[in-house]
Order: C-alpha cells, then structure tokens, then sequence
C-alpha cells in the first residue's frame, strides 16, 4: 500500500476521539511505566519496607490493574467512557501523590501514623482499581472509533503506542529520579495523570453508541458470564499455564533492577529496563510476519522457550551487555506470542461467548502478577541479600519458564481437540 493511500485510509476510517484516546493511552503508559521502572526499588529503600514486602506490594498493584478489567466494563457500559476516564485519571492523580507521600520529607509524620504498610497497602489499592478502568474505555473506544476496514490497523496503533510510552517513561522516571529524587517519579506520575483528566475533559467526545444507558451488562451478569467461563476447564487451564510467561515477564520490573543495581553496578537501572519494549517496538511486525504460518499455540510455545532461555543467558554470564542481549531476546519472545494470544483466546471461545472470553484475556497477566511480586522478593532476598549467589535466581526464573513450556506441549497434546485457525 502506497503512503498517500494509507494516510488517506487512516484519514477517512478513524474518527477524531480515535486519535484523542491513543493520545490518552499514550502518555497514561508513560506515567504507568515511569511510576513502574522504580516502584519496587522506592518502596523497598526510600520508604524501608524491604525487597520482599516491595515486591509483594508491587505484585498486588499490578495484580488488581489487570484482573478487575472484567468487572471494570460495566461501568463504561453503564457511565460511558468519558466519565469512565475522568474516574481512571482522577484516581491515577490522586493515588499516585499519595505513592510519593510515602518518600516525601513532608509526609513522613503521617505516615508513620498510620503505618508505612498499611499506608502504601491502602494507597496502591486506590491507584490500581482506579487504573483498571482505563483498558475497558481505551480498547473500547479504539473499536468504535475505527472503521470496520482499518479496524486492524487502529489496534496496531494503539499497540504500537502503548510499547512507545512502555519504552519512554522509564527514561524520563531517570531524569527525575537523579535530578529530583525517586518519590518524585511518583508525583510525575501524578501530576501527568492531572493534564490526561483535563485533556479529557476539554478534548475527548464520547463515541456514538459508547455507553451510558441502563441497558449495559450489570454487575450481576458478568459474575453469572464469569461463572459460566470458569467452568470451561480447558480455557481456564490455559490462562493458568499462560500465566507462566507473566510470571517472567514481571520480574524486569521486580527482582531485576536490584541485580543492574547490586550485581553490575549500573545505577541507570531504568535504561535497562526499556530493552524489551524497544525491540518489541522494532522487531514485532516483522516476527508477527515470520511466525504467521506456524499455528497459534506453535507459536506461543516458540515464544515461551525463547524468553526461557534469556534468564540462562544473565545467569552464565553477568555483564551488562549480555543483559541487554537477554532482555531483547526475551521481548523476540514475547513478540513471537503476543499477537497469537488474542487469535487463540477468540478462536477457543464458543460463539456466544467471545466477548466474555475476550475480557478475561487479561488474567494470566494479573495471575503472573500476583506470583511474581512475591517470588521477586524471596528472589532478591535470598539470592543477593541473604546469600550473593545472582545466577541461582535467573536459574530459577529460567526455570519456571521451561516448566510453563512442557506445560504448553502436554496441554497441546492432552487438551487441544479441536484444530485452531492459525
């Protein structure tokens, strides 16, 4: 397709509140990645919890992010997406201050009061459910805003700019974090998620048909739909061996800043951090392109064995140019699953049921979550804390990426009955 036809497709298939959303979702990653690239390393020294209570906690935030977004639809339904998104923003502005109260001198005092557990419990909680709701409007907002046929292309774009500001907040938490301090990541989180509610409120237009009407899914049915989805055994035991590859994928933002910092001194650690989404960034079209005739779960195996094998490569050699080298490899393996994921999760859902099927394709993301906020701390804490002994960890991580992928090939030969367009 020639450039002039292309901008002339996007220009005629997308209506303005598609570019005005992407805009959103854009810098709403920035502050989320930004706020993420330091959130275990600040709690664990500037507010004293430690790497394992860090870890924990940094777990839990991400954990409710991505699990309440089923329930978080019916809101959109019910509300529509512009009063959905002045919510998500007004909670991401207010939640991510109070993160950064924690480290500030000013704070400290009422704090201690309450407890700095309790306190940054009480606080993240706020900040990720109010955070849940901004993948239901965004997808939502994508899908009614694009022509039928450039629809493929919207998701592309707005995958594509949620990678950008995945790679550029981390960078820019750098800048504040050594010019300003760490806990003022978090109040830039804060004060981005400000300008995003008043960008809303003067630019966004709520999509024809976009919700707000008493007809929308209740509360009640997406708990009988989510009923109806945990009783398909096969789905579930999928989005549970899925969650495996979470379970790795996490640990860049957890137990992984403590290694750049502690083991290869590179106090830059948010740099490294941003590998993955780079190449995920430069690389994914093209893998997508490589992998396209492999079937679905073919390629979601591919892409487990790939990123297993990066945790080998940290633990054999501890330099940072082998960690670079890793972190890429483990995002061509990302790259090489991602895109498949969604094709199978629609493919394995009965007819009626694709759109709750599809609401529940972010679970192996909060399940991964959950477990590696935990494990990253028992990792950090047993392998450079209580013993110096950094290639064990990768060796275990390594490990529970191997485990997940048997788990893929038995559930391909045992489970798999049904051949799936690929």
């Amino acid at each position: 397709m020639k450039i002039k036809e292309w901008i002339q497709r996007a220009r005629e298939g997308f209506h303005p509140t598609f570019w005005v959303a992407n805009t959103l979702e854009l810098f709403e990653r920035l502050a989320f990645y930004g706020a993420k690239a330091v959130l275990t390393v600040y709690l664990a020294i500037k507010v004293g919890l430690g790497p394992q209570v860090a870890g924990s906690l940094a777990g839990l935030f991400s954990g409710v992010i991505f699990s309440l977004p089923i329930v978080a639809g019916t809101f959109v339904d019910r509300y529509g997406f512009r009063k959905t998104l002045v919510t998500c923003f007004s909670c991401f502005c207010v939640g991510y201050f109070l993160i950064g109260f924690a480290g500030l001198a000013f704070g400290q005092t009422i704090v201690d009061a309450i407890g700095k557990t309790p306190y940054v419990v009480t606080v993240l909680l706020l900040t990720a459910v109010g955070g849940s709701l901004i993948k239901p409007c965004i997808v939502g907002t994508v899908a009614k805003t694009s022509a039928e046929s450039v629809r493929s292309l919207g998701f592309s774009i707005y995958y594509t700019l949620v990678n950008i500001g995945g790679a550029l907040g981390p960078i820019l938490a750098l800048q504040v974090r050594e010019n300003l301090g760490i806990e003022y990541v978090l109040v830039m989180s804060s004060f981005t998620s400000f300008l995003l509610l008043v960008g809303t409120l003067l630019f966004f237009k709520e999509p024809e048909g976009g919700g707000g009407s008493a007809g929308g899914r209740t509360l009640g049915r997406v708990f009988r739909d989510m009923l109806l989805v945990f009783r398909n055994a096969r789905f579930i035991t999928f989005l549970v061996i899925f969650s495996g590859f979470w379970i790795m994928f996490w640990q860049i933002f957890y137990s992984f800043p403590f290694y750049i910092i502690e083991v290869l001194k590179f106090p830059k650690f948010e740099l490294l951090e941003t590998v993955d989404a780079w190449t995920i960034i430069l690389l994914s079209v093209p893998i997508t392109a490589l992998v396209k005739k492999l079937r679905p779960i073919t390629a979601m195996t591919l892409g487990f064995l790939i990123a297993s094998c990066s945790w080998v490569l940290i633990a054999n050699s501890q330099t940072i140019s082998v960690a670079i080298i890793a972190m890429a490899l483990f995002a061509v393996g990302e790259a090489t699953q991602a895109p498949r994921f969604y094709e199978y999760v629609s493919a394995l859902a009965p007819p009626e049921q694709v759109g709750t099927f599809m609401g529940f394709a972010f679970l192996p993301v909060a399940i991964g979550s959950f477990v590696a906020g935990p494990l990253s701390g028992w990792l950090v804490q047993t392998y450079l804390k209580d013993s110096f002994q950094p290639a064990t960890m990768w060796y275990t991580l390594a490990a529970i990426g191997f485990g997940a992928t048997v788990l893929m090939v038995l559930y391909n030969i045992f489970l798999v009955k049904r051949p799936v367009a690929g």
